[in-house]
């Protein structure tokens, strides 16, 4: 029985855990252990700085209502998305470092792009999954005492966030699910390719999901870590879920291509997508503020950039912001 959510079996959920029947199942401690030993061997894991500052800071406004979109990238993957009257976080990560640990574990090279006491008055939470780097329990516990958000999250992680504290208003939800967060807006959870854990014992013991925002200003796809997976589930996203006005995709962690191809994008693969699920306009996030893999800290900017060169993609249709750069729509 899940640790985490029981439920009736289905075609993702085996009664203990979830898992996707079209992917390729997560990798093995073995092939973790001879990823660690190829980079001490062969030394190539990039050299990070210890400190890599933004020129952006943003406050953002208390709300901004009506058609008005307006996005502040907060850093790794984390956003605020103002439209509809409405203060939306996605993947909110206001930590140090994305780990189980205080002390070891990938640390901040950069600031926050928003500081935690300049947040507006914050609505609604979307969280993507467990991985440390997406669900952060101080920063949730911190929403949940200073702003008392609803937290949307996939089936699972919604057990791991009141286990923690009882205060964090969390739902979960499973794939397709339509959910109303207010009169005009709507988020829907939609599969992707990733997994999940927390621990070694809990593998795939919660779902895993993107997200589509459906608002006045159009709708949003928020994919917050996704193997290309032959561009299968963009796709269908917008088969099912779309037009796209905007598509957030994951742009970094990526190296080695060997260990990381089934479950994060290189820049290529993002610019691929960003065809396949017809968005007008994308955005390119998780990169340039924890070191998880090995390519250097610019590599994902410059490949974005090769990619939508060799794609004849004009560079203003894919945007890579610096933690605190608004977008707005």
């Amino acid at each position: 029985m899940s640790r985490y959510y029981n439920g009736p079996a289905s075609d993702h959920f085996d009664g203990e855990r979830f898992f996707d029947a079209a992917a390729a199942k997560p990798r093995r401690r073995r092939e973790l252990l001879l990823w660690f030993l190829q980079r001490r061997l062969y030394r190539t894991k990039a050299k990070w700085p210890d400190w890599a500052p933004s020129p952006f800071a943003d406050r953002p406004p208390p709300r901004v209502d009506g058609a008005a979109c307006r996005l502040c990238y907060v850093g790794h993957a984390s956003w605020l998305i103002q439209t509809a009257g409405l203060n939306i976080l996605l993947d909110p990560v206001w930590s140090q470092r994305a780990s189980p640990f205080r002390s070891v574990g990938p640390k901040r090279v950069n600031d926050p792009g928003i500081a935690f006491a300049d947040l507006p008055p914050i609505d609604v939470a979307l969280v993507s999954h467990a991985h440390y780097d997406h669900l952060d329990l101080a920063t949730l516990s911190r929403l949940a005492a200073g702003h008392r958000p609803r937290i949307i999250t996939p089936l699972g992680n919604d057990a791991i966030m009141r286990n923690h504290d009882a205060a964090i208003a969390a739902e979960g939800f499973d794939w397709d699910r339509r959910v109303a967060l207010g009169a005009t807006a709507a988020v829907t959870l939609v599969p992707t390719a990733h997994w999940s854990a927390r621990n070694l014992s809990d593998r795939n013991m919660s779902l895993w999901a993107s997200f589509v925002i459906d608002a006045p200003c159009g709708k949003i796809y928020l994919v917050g870590d996704s193997g290309y997976r032959g561009g299968e589930l963009f796709r269908r996203a917008r088969q099912r879920n779309g037009p796209f006005r905007l598509a957030i995709l994951p742009i970094g962690a990526y190296e080695p291509r060997w260990f990381m191809r089934d479950q994060h994008m290189n820049p290529a693969e993002a610019v691929q997508a960003f065809i396949d699920c017809g968005a007008e306009l994308a955005l390119g996030h998780h990169y340039g503020t924890f070191q998880l893999t090995d390519e250097a800290i610019d590599a994902p900017v410059l490949a974005l950039a090769e990619a939508l060169a060799a794609a004849a993609i004009a560079p203003q249709r894919f945007r890579a912001l610096r933690p605190g750069e608004v977008a707005e729509l």
